[in-house]
């Protein structure tokens, strides 16, 4: 038995606040890194021009989709892990795990040969057009991420079983460790040695002409920020399989629990497969609402691909609530503490909403500054001017979506995850894609138009959703087996 580090957070008994501040701070940092990740990339891109910039939009709308769909499956790992610590069911947490990182990889090499295959076609279908500079930088970027998938996913993997195993610390620090080295990378692969403007910044002029003469390297353009996100995801996930199967993160599983098993196969599908149609289906709808943007241009394409890593920016107090509290009901209804679960989601609630008025508050003033920080250039102005106005039209509406992805965490944590599918699905299909075509194509309000249906979404997604949740109907969906897990003779 190898030395444990256990840092779970003890979810069952006590005050509320405190354990769920501990889970959700380290995720809304993870997650602030994880954005480092895409700000980085935009931000080294953004010196090639917009179209390089839009290629990333282009890219960034087909790779959601394919890496949406199987790690939507890694919730089930959340919700079972959760619930089965709470029950006091340890061996079966470790075996879920086991399970839950086997079948995902098999998901994982599937959509990557499919996504590296399909990449031309798709990034055809979101509107770029075939042989222009930015279809050419997109194909090539998404191709890339696509040979990498696995070790995106891997690392997808073992934050979602840590995170219901109650540890949201250690994949913080992966995480952390990741994206320092994406941050070092990024400019030398894209940029290369010649005029990089890096080694000013950091006091090294002439460095970067000397590295040049030795080198000749000009970096990979577009192609190098793929190459630096995967290096760097690669170097996470091997650290945090390590972990995984050392125990040092409390869960232990073992050779034998990789050795995929039907019964479990099926409640992890059983689980997870409504999320990951609902992320599919959500990431198929920013498909084609990134197609419908184009329609409005390449500027509306940039600005639109600026201001969903500022929305990511903007969302991460609710992804951290949101998640915290999915770990938070589902250990206490496997706990069979269900009046503590109800209190989660509605503290969770509150928090969310106080924390996007100052929030919003500090972004309001500054939409301008913001915007221009990601893009620079002759033609910069354009997307400046709409980037800055998503902030002013669609920002105070994050309170609103706060709520609503609280609310979700809490029916994923109970095991409803298909009434958190299609109340998630609404939000898109039925009010932000509607109303955006319809104010582009029949009002012709432009790029602007879009953003007035983003706000318009969120409202109406939380108040159908908090309707929803008053039924109280979803603590009925406690999933906790209660079978032992099996043993490698089975």
């Amino acid at each position: 038995m190898s030395e444990k580090t256990d840092r779970s957070v003890n979810v069952t008994d006590g005050d509320l606040f405190k354990p769920l501040a501990l889970l959700s701070a380290p995720i809304v940092f993870s997650q602030l890194l994880q954005v480092g990740y895409n700000l980085a990339d935009t931000f080294w891109v953004g010196r090639l021009g917009n179209d390089a910039v839009a290629a990333l939009s282009y890219s960034w709308a087909i790779v959601f989709l394919m890496v949406s769909v199987g790690g939507g499956l890694t919730v089930a790992g959340t919700v079972l892990i959760a619930q089965h610590k709470g029950a006091g069911d340890i061996t079966q947490s470790s075996h879920v795990a086991g399970q839950t990182l086997s079948f995902v990889t098999v998901v994982a090499v599937a959509f990557g040969a499919l996504g590296y295959v399909l990449s031309p076609w798709m990034i055809q279908l979101v509107g770029a057009e075939p042989g222009s500079d930015a279809f050419v930088y997109a194909v090539t970027y998404t191709r890339i991420i696509f040979v990498g998938v696995c070790f995106m996913f891997w690392f997808f993997i073992f934050d979602a079983l840590s995170r219901g195993w109650g540890d949201t610390r250690t994949p913080l620090y992966l995480m952390g460790i990741s994206v320092a080295l994406n941050v070092v990378i990024d400019p030398v692969l894209i940029l290369g040695f010649s005029e990089n403007p890096l080694f000013a910044w950091l006091g090294l002029t002439g460095l970067e002409t000397t590295l040049y003469d030795a080198t000749g390297f000009e970096g990979y353009g577009v192609a190098g920020a793929a190459i630096a996100t995967v290096f760097s995801r690669g170097i996470a996930a091997g650290v945090g399989l390590y972990l995984l199967f050392s125990g040092r993160v409390g869960l232990e599983p073992s050779l034998s629990d990789l050795r995929l098993r039907s019964k479990t196969v099926r409640k992890i599908i059983d689980i997870g497969a409504p999320t990951a149609t609902e992320q599919g289906v959500r990431a198929f709808g920013i498909t084609v609402l990134t197609a419908l943007i184009a329609l409005a241009g390449t500027d509306a394409v940039a600005a639109y691909g600026i201001v969903n890593r500022l929305s990511s920016l903007l969302f991460l107090p609710a992804l951290g609530l949101a998640r915290g509290t999915e770990t938070v009901v589902g250990q206490n209804l496997g706990a069979q503490q269900v009046g503590r679960a109800k209190q989660a989601v509605k503290l969770s609630s509150v928090l969310i909403v106080s924390i996007f008025v100052v929030v919003i508050a500090i972004a309001y003033p500054l939409a301008e500054p913001i915007t221009a920080v990601f893009i620079e250039g002759e033609e910069a102005a354009q997307v400046v001017e709409y980037g800055a106005a998503y902030i002013l039209i669609a920002g105070p509406s994050y309170v609103f979506l706060g709520v609503f992805q609280v609310l979700l965490g809490g029916l994923r944590g109970s095991g409803s995850t298909r009434a958190a599918m299609l109340l998630s699905i609404q939000e898109l299909w039925l009010y932000r894609i509607p109303i955006a075509a319809v104010a582009l194509i029949v009002f012709d309000m432009g790029v602007i138009g879009v953003w007035y249906a983003i706000a318009i979404s969120y409202v109406l997604s939380a108040i159908t959703t908090a309707a929803w949740f008053l039924r109280g109907t979803w603590t009925d969906d406690v999933i906790t087996d209660d079978s032992p897990a099996p043993t490698p003779g089975d």
